[in-house]
């Protein structure tokens, strides 16, 4: 399975979800990671304010973050950059994992799923 690695803009913590105004998106990424893992993806998510060193140890992450970090978020899989500048959705991420979600075709409490 691929390993996924996250380079985050700075932020107020290591998920950005916390303060009075929570960015919806980071909500779902966070959601989305969960779930990968759940799976079995290996993931790494760094945030340049508390991890400045894992950006360094990638300089493809340096060479593609731009100047002002105006391209972040990184998303790498298997140390290959695969997003820049926006938060992937579920589907996207699924993808680049290689693996489907499981069925939704059973029924609730049919025990087949």
């Amino acid at each position: 399975m691929a390993t996924l690695k996250v380079f985050d803009p700075p932020m107020c913590c290591s998920t950005g979800v916390c303060g009075a105004e929570v960015d919806l998106r980071l909500v779902q990424l966070a959601s989305d990671l969960t779930y990968l893992r759940e799976q079995g993806v290996s993931i790494e998510r760094f945030n340049l304010r508390d991890h400045a060193q894992a950006f360094t140890e990638h300089p493809q992450v340096i060479d593609q973050m731009g100047a002002e970090n105006e391209f972040l978020p990184i998303f790498l899989v298997n140390d290959q950059v695969m997003s820049r500048g926006l938060y992937p959705n579920r589907e996207q991420l699924q993808q680049w994992m290689a693996f489907e979600a499981p069925s939704s075709c059973c029924s609730p409490g049919s025990g087949c799923c």
